[in-house]
């Protein structure tokens, strides 16, 4: 019986891999160039933003899951970290508290944080010549809007972000934005923003590609028709893949999990497949660095006859209301909000985080795996309440306010107390 399952595509085949090591090429995988470890010794801080942003990605995954019961899930934590990321160094205050303790950044200096940002991903997206990795990230300000030069500096050298003022009055900008969107996505994500709202001044974009062939590819030829069960015991007919072959399996008491790898070997996919008596969600909500960690580390090599779904998917889904539970209400508050490092030229106005928009898409087949994530994060500005002191002369006027008639009226040069 093939039964629900949790897939996870893991950047990385352990997340906590730090020893350098040199490929090998590995003539029973068809001549593959096998990766054994990373390029350097991952510095402290590296590997602390590491393990923030699986903290974070893991938590987010949670609560979304909590928040769309029995739908399908596709998510990038590492895409919304980076999103955040960029705004985080727009945060002062409070704001940028609630944003450390939201992304799990802890003691990291925020200089840190930004130079393993751009360490990892540089090291990420050159770790393995088979497997096509890109990340590209973007800064979208309205024309006129005055941006704080350090801010769009410390983005541009950490983030290699993209910066671009527009008129967002005209079509042409939300087609400029979007236009980007789908180059950096090569056509997988064809648009992220379907509308400029007036109070919008900023969006700040992460995009991420991901393109990799299994190690051990599928035969198209034995792929057939066969049973998934979903969640309320009925079952649907799929187009099942099959292959015998060795890969890294665990057997836990509540779950099978195996690792399929991409090209190289430094890219895998992570399916972790719940018993027939074990609730998914229940199952999900074990899961954490250390388990993680722990199950990852049981897989060991295995004879395995493996069957499972070909599927494709395109999930999106707004992040406000996720991000608030987990902590980041205040970015979101429009009177509260502190984003003066993005900009101190509109005050009376005040900065906040008008929405978090998510968009995933992947496809999984015989040869491999194509995704692409894309989070936008739009920054939007209110003006201060209005505020009126009677503390001059005045005219006012008592009236019938459905005729409209004058009762009374008066003007005060200098009110009188008894």
């Amino acid at each position: 019986m093939l039964k629900k399952c949790v897939i996870i595509v893991a950047l990385l085949s352990s997340v906590l891999l730090t020893q350098c090591g040199d490929g090998v090429l590995d003539k029973s995988k068809g001549g593959t160039y096998t990766i054994e470890g990373l390029p350097r010794d991952l510095k402290l801080a590296e590997v602390n933003l590491t393990t923030a942003n699986n903290t974070f990605g893991l938590k987010l995954f949670k609560e979304i899951v909590l928040e769309e019961q029995d739908k399908n899930v596709f998510i990038s934590p590492l895409s919304v970290s980076m999103a955040l990321g960029m705004t985080y160094n727009g945060a002062a205050g409070t704001t940028e508290e609630a944003m450390r303790n939201t992304l799990e950044y802890g003691e990291l200096t925020n200089e840190e944080i930004n130079e393993s940002y751009r360490d990892l991903t540089d090291m990420l997206i050159n770790l393995d010549p088979n497997v096509q990795f890109q990340i590209a990230n973007s800064i979208w300000y309205r024309l006129g809007f005055q941006v704080e030069q350090e801010f769009i500096d410390i983005n541009q050298t950490y983030f290699d972000a993209e910066v671009a003022g527009l008129n967002f009055s005209l079509p042409s900008a939300l087609i400029t934005i979007n236009n980007w969107v789908n180059q950096k996505t090569n056509g997988k994500i064809t648009e992220i923003i379907d509308e400029i709202k007036p109070e919008i001044v900023m969006f700040l974009i992460n995009a991420i590609y991901f393109k990799g062939d299994w190690t051990i590819q599928f035969d198209p030829a034995k792929t057939r028709d066969g049973d998934f069960y979903l969640l309320d015991g009925s079952k649907k007919t799929v187009r099942m893949m099959s292959q015998k072959n060795d890969f890294a399996y665990y057997s836990h008491q509540d779950f099978q999990a195996m690792d399929l790898p991409y090209g190289g070997q430094a890219f895998s996919m992570t399916i972790f497949l719940p018993d027939a008596d074990v609730n998914i969600d229940d199952f999900i909500a074990q899961i954490n660095d250390e388990n993680l960690s722990d199950w990852i580390g049981c897989l060991h090599e295995t004879e395995l006859y493996l069957s499972m779904p070909k599927f494709k998917l395109e999930y999106d889904l707004k992040l406000n209301d996720v991000l608030k539970a987990l902590g980041m209400e205040i970015a979101f508050d429009q009177s509260q909000a502190d984003f003066s490092k993005i900009s101190q030229s509109v005050f009376p106005e005040r900065l906040y985080i008008d929405e978090v928009k998510h968009k995933t898409f992947v496809d999984v087949n015989e040869e491999g795996t194509e995704a692409a994530a894309v989070t936008s994060v739009s920054i939007g500005f209110t003006s201060a309440p209005s505020s009126m002191t009677v503390d001059r002369p005045f005219v006012f006027v008592i009236r019938e306010k459905f005729s409209n008639t004058i009762l009374f009226m008066g003007k005060i040069v200098e009110p009188e107390l008894e």
